[in-house]
């Protein structure tokens, strides 16, 4: 009685702090869309895919040539003596536009362009990778979740059993048929699945909030899963290891790539550019104050208003001819540095390889547990049975009865255990192979 007084308090905690919560019915699929839509991180590399498209668009506008338009007015003192002529400068003004078309610039704008739209391709990769990331953390929580609340129906058809087993114990030791060690031995067991049962319930809710983490709702929300631990999913029909579609190993592909490009680059500083440009300005408001001889040794005073235009259009050539041969190390450097991501991407080839074998043997090894499982339970329950049967006609002891459904309760919580771990087992896999946003 006095352990069930201790346990009431804890029940009432519950329910006061669910009363007021919301209550989600929710299967592994919709947790797994609400974390994507929820993710700081997707939206954040949404973002970072969105900026490697802008920057891939500034990249091709270096091929199309840039209009500039030039305003200014100028006031300069004192006045410029030219000859006995002054030229006057009060509020001079000078406008214009001009036009600037790179002709060949050492192919660097290509080079350019071309690593940008790497650099895009590259954070398509990286979204794909954070995708990844948010699903399995979804599955992850999701049925470790589902795992915990099936071992917590089992503690409580365990304390079930064990009331049971109690009141017959009571009834036996009343008409002698039972010592009085009996009851104490149960009572220890009752004492034992409390304990269990408690820290099995503060794990729900720690498995429940971060659950609630990873879907993006509140930390009070109530979730029902509707995909139970009751059925265990096929093993696929086929195991590959095959990581050819995976984001880390097209990401690094794409480090190869942004590596020759960027040699592409280094190398067009060294080379000659051309450039094309015209202009046309307007000018006025120059004064020039003078005398101007009409007659011999007559001088009349005379000022002109200059307003006019000038056009002027340039062909610029630059090639640069010696730099202690800074070029010729700087493409040398680059070519190590692309050789280096070459390196990078075989090892780790080899690596993510080896992680999708590792995979699809732990999905073999968890699809055999189960059974494994399932047999041992079987047998279990077989044994709880005959040895109920056999205690209650007395043909053995108490301690047969408990060691029985101990055993039960194990073989019970392996099984739930063991098909929460193969949902996730699967999830690596699909991860470790790059088909995990295909779907469950």
């Amino acid at each position: 009685m006095n352990l069930r007084i201790l346990i009431s308090p804890l029940l009432l905690l519950a329910l006061s702090l669910s009363a007021g919560a919301e209550r989600l019915n929710l299967t592994a699929a919709q947790c797994r869309e609400m974390a994507l839509r929820s993710s700081r991180q997707m939206k954040s590399a949404d973002n970072s895919l969105e900026m490697a498209r802008l920057d891939a668009g500034i990249a091709t506008t270096n091929y199309l040539p840039k209009f500039d338009a030039t305003a200014g007015a100028e006031y300069m003192f004192p006045d410029m003596d030219m000859m006995g002529t002054k030229l006057q400068m009060h509020g001079m003004y000078l406008a214009g536009f001009q036009l600037t078309q790179p002709v060949y610039a050492g192919g660097k704008i290509t080079a350019g362009r071309r690593l940008a739209k790497i650099g895009q391709k590259a954070s398509e990769q990286q979204r794909r990778m954070t995708e990844a990331e948010v699903l399995a953390n979804a599955d992850n929580a999701y049925w470790n979740y589902v795992s915990v609340l099936g071992k917590m129906a089992l503690m409580e058809s365990y304390a079930a059993m064990m009331d049971t087993l109690r009141a017959q114990t009571e009834v036996a030791v009343a008409v002698g048929m039972a010592v009085s060690n009996d009851l104490l031995r149960v009572d220890a067991h009752r004492s034992e699945i409390l304990y269990q049962r408690q820290k099995v319930a503060n794990g729900a809710e720690l498995c429940r909030m971060a659950l609630c983490e990873a879907i993006g709702v509140e930390y009070d929300t109530e979730i029902v899963p509707a995909d139970g631990d009751t059925d265990t999913p096929p093993l696929p029909a086929q195991l590959s290891s095959d990581i050819s579609d995976r984001p880390e190993l097209h990401l690094l592909q794409t480090q190869v790539e942004a590596k020759k490009k960027m040699t592409d680059l280094v190398r067009g500083d060294f080379l000659p550019t051309v450039g094309l440009s015209a202009s046309w300005f307007w000018y006025g408001n120059v004064r020039m104050k003078g005398q101007a001889e009409v007659a011999p040794g007559v001088m009349y005073p005379y000022t002109q208003t200059i307003n006019d235009g000038i056009g002027m259009v340039m062909l610029a050539v630059k090639v640069p001819l010696f730099h202690w041969g800074e070029g010729v190390k700087k493409v040398r450097k680059a070519r190590l540095e692309t050789r280096n991501a070459q390196l990078d991407l075989e090892r780790n080839e080899r690596l993510l390889t080896l992680e999708a074998r590792q995979a699809s043997l732990n999905v073999q090894e968890g699809h055999s547990l189960i059974r494994t499982a399932e047999t041992a339970l079987a047998q279990a329950a077989e044994n709880l049975r005959v040895t109920t049967d056999r205690h209650t006609e007395h043909m053995c002891p108490l301690s047969d009865l408990l060691d029985a459904q101990s055993q039960w309760q194990k073989a019970s919580s392996d099984l739930i255990e063991a098909r929460a771990q193969y949902r996730i087992y699967l999830t690596a896999w699909r991860k470790a192979t790059g088909t995990l946003d295909q779907g469950l």
